[in-house]
C-alpha cells in the first residue's frame, strides 16, 4: 500500500498495468473506431491528434469516399474523432493516472431500485447512500454488494468528471486551434463511452477483493481465537443443550468425553417443570461425581445458565456458557453418525457442547470452519479464497497446540502437518488394534508412515504416560484434599 498526499490506498495490481500495455493489441469486438479505420480515417485522426492545423474541414475533405462510406466531412471528422477517443482510452499513461484518481478520490453510490423499496427495506440505509470508497469498511461494501446481487440496489464508483477531463487535457491537449478543440470534445467522449465505465470496472472488482480480504481475514482471526480458547481439561462434564418446547438435552461426559448417560430435562414454559429438573440435574451430578457443566448459548440459554446457578450442590461446580454455533452442523455429520450411530441429533449436539468446554480445539476442527459462525457475509465473499485461509488457520492452530496421539480424534490428526487424511487413519487403526503409542519412533510402525512424514510431523504430536498422568491427577487431588 501507498499513501498519496495523506490518503491511505492500497495498489491495484500491476497486472493491470500489463494489461493496459496489451489494450490496444487485443482482439475486439467491432468498434465505432474500428469502423473508421477500415474507412481510412486513422491518418486523419493523426493530423487532428497532431494539433498542428487550423483548417482540419479542408484536410478532411481529401478523405471524403462514397465507396467507403465517407460522403461528407462531418462523417469524415467524426470517425476520426472516434479513433481519437478510442486511443485516449488505450494510452497506458492516461490509464494509470485516471486509475490513481479513482483509487484516491471515488465515490462508491447506492441507490434503490425504482419499484424496490418495499422487498428490499432491509438495505433501507443504503436507498441513497455516498461514501468515499477508500473510507468504505469491508462489511459495508460487502452489504451494498449483496443488495445489488439480490436485486435491491445499484451501484455505482464515480469521481469529479472535471478533475480527470483536466488530467487528460494536460496530456494530450498541445495547442489551441479547431483541433485542439476536436481532440478536446473526443476526450470527453473517451472518457464517458470507454473509460470511465472500464475503470468503474477496475473499481468495482477491486473494492470487492479488498472487502473480499478484509471480511476473511477477520473471519480467520476470529476462528483462531475460538480454536486456541483455554481448555477446561479432562474433567467429568455434564453438558446442557438449552431449549423451550423441545425440553434441554442433557448428557454426561467422563474425562475422554466420552458419552455416559442422556436424558430430557422441561425446566422452561410451556412445561415448567422446575423442581422436577432440578433434582434430577443435582442426581446426575452426585451420581456421575460431575466436576463442570456446560451450557450451551442458544435458545434458553440465559434462563438455563440462571436455573443451573440457583441449584445448591453439595461442591463447587464449575458451570460455564459455551459457544454453540455449528453443534447442529457437527450433530448431521457423517463425523457425528459414525461416533454415535445410535444416537439422534440432539444428544450429538450436546455432546458437542460438553466437548468444547474440554478441549475446543480437538472438537471444533471436526466442522467446517464456515460453519462455526463467527465472520459477517461469508457467503458474498470468494468462497476458495475463504476455505483456504480457513483450513490454513485451522492447520496452524493445530500445529501451534499440538497433538496427543494417543487420545486424538482422526479430524485432529488430519490437521498436523506431514500427515492428511490417509495416514491420519491408518495411525487410528493401528491404535485401535495395537493399543497406545509408546513412544513417536512405534509411529514407524504404521502402514505408510514413513521417514519424511515423521520428519515433517513428529515435532507436532505428543506421547503422554497415562500411567504416569493419572498417578499425577490422583496425587494432585490427594493434596488438595490435604
Amino acid at each position: 500500500s501507498y499513501s498519496v498526499t495523506g490518503v491511505q490506498t492500497c495498489a491495484l495490481p500491476i497486472l493491470a498495468e500489463l494489461e493496459d500495455i496489451y489494450l490496444p493489441y487485443r482482439p475486439k469486438r467491432r468498434t465505432r473506431a474500428g469502423i473508421a479505420r477500415e474507412k481510412g480515417l486513422e491518418p486523419l485522426a493523426e493530423l487532428i491528434l497532431s494539433q498542428r492545423f487550423d483548417d482540419i474541414e479542408s484536410r478532411a475533405a481529401a478523405f471524403l469516399d462514397e465507396e467507403k462510406g465517407v460522403s461528407t466531412v462531418a462523417e469524415a471528422i467524426a470517425g476520426a474523432c472516434d479513433i481519437i477517443a478510442e486511443k485516449v482510452n488505450e494510452d497506458g499513461m492516461a490509464r494509470k493516472k485516471i486509475r490513481t484518481l479513482f483509487q484516491r478520490k471515488a465515490q462508491v453510490n447506492a441507490r434503490v431500485v425504482k419499484g424496490k423499496e418495499g422487498e428490499g427495506i432491509n438495505f433501507d440505509m443504503y436507498f441513497d447512500y455516498r461514501e468515499p470508497l477508500y473510507k468504505a469498511p469491508s462489511h459495508r461494501l460487502l452489504a451494498m454488494f449483496r443488495g445489488e446481487n439480490e436485486g435491491f440496489l445499484r451501484l455505482s464508483f464515480e469521481v469529479d468528471e472535471s478533475e480527470a477531463h483536466e488530467i487528460l487535457h494536460r496530456q494530450f491537449i498541445r495547442g489551441n486551434n479547431a483541433s485542439s478543440l476536436l481532440v478536446r470534445d473526443a476526450i470527453t467522449d473517451g472518457c464517458k463511452r470507454l473509460l470511465f465505465p472500464s475503470m468503474e470496472t477496475e473499481m468495482r472488482q477491486w473494492a470487492k477483493e479488498n472487502a473480499d480480504r478484509e471480511a476473511i481475514r477477520v473471519f480467520a482471526e476470529n476462528v483462531r481465537q475460538l480454536l486456541l480458547a483455554p481448555p477446561l481439561g479432562q474433567k467429568i462434564v455434564l453438558a446442557i443443550d438449552p431449549g423451550f418446547r423441545t425440553g434441554c438435552k442433557v448428557v454426561c461426559l467422563d474425562r475422554q468425553g466420552k458419552l455416559l448417560h442422556n436424558e430430557t430435562i422441561y425446566p422452561h414454559p410451556p412445561q415448567n417443570e422446575v423442581r422436577e429438573a432440578i433434582h434430577k440435574i443435582k442426581s446426575l451430578v452426585n451420581a456421575y461425581k460431575i466436576e463442570a457443566i456446560a451450557i450451551g448459548n442458544g435458545t434458553a440459554g440465559r434462563e438455563t445458565e440462571r436455573l443451573i446457578r440457583s441449584i445448591p450442590f453439595e461442591r463447587d461446580i464449575v458451570a460455564l456458557v459455551v459457544n454453540e454455533s455449528g453443534a447442529s452442523v457437527y450433530s448431521a455429520s457423517a463425523v457425528a453418525r459414525k461416533e454415535f450411530p445410535d444416537y439422534d441429533v440432539t444428544v450429538r449436539g450436546s455432546v458437542s457442547i460438553g466437548r468444547r468446554l474440554m478441549d475446543p480445539l480437538a472438537e471444533l476442527v471436526k466442522i467446517d470452519p464456515k460453519s462455526i459462525g463467527v465472520g459477517q457475509y461469508q457467503h458474498d465473499v470468494d468462497q476458495n479464497a475463504l476455505m483456504s485461509s480457513l483450513q490454513d488457520t485451522v492447520s496452524s492452530c493445530v500445529n501451534m497446540v499440538g497433538v496427543e496421539v494417543n487420545t486424538a480424534s482422526e479430524e485432529l490428526l488430519t490437521y498436523v502437518s506431514g500427515l492428511g487424511p490417509s495416514l491420519a487413519k491408518n495411525i487410528m487403526e493401528y491404535r485401535n488394534q495395537h493399543g497406545p503409542f509408546s513412544s513417536r519412533k512405534e509411529l514407524m510402525k504404521v502402514p505408510r508412515f514413513g521417514e519424511k512424514s515423521f520428519e515433517q510431523s513428529a515435532g507436532f504430536l505428543r506421547i503422554r504416560d497415562a500411567k504416569r498422568s493419572e498417578e499425577r491427577r490422583v496425587g494432585k487431588e490427594c493434596r488438595s484434599r490435604w
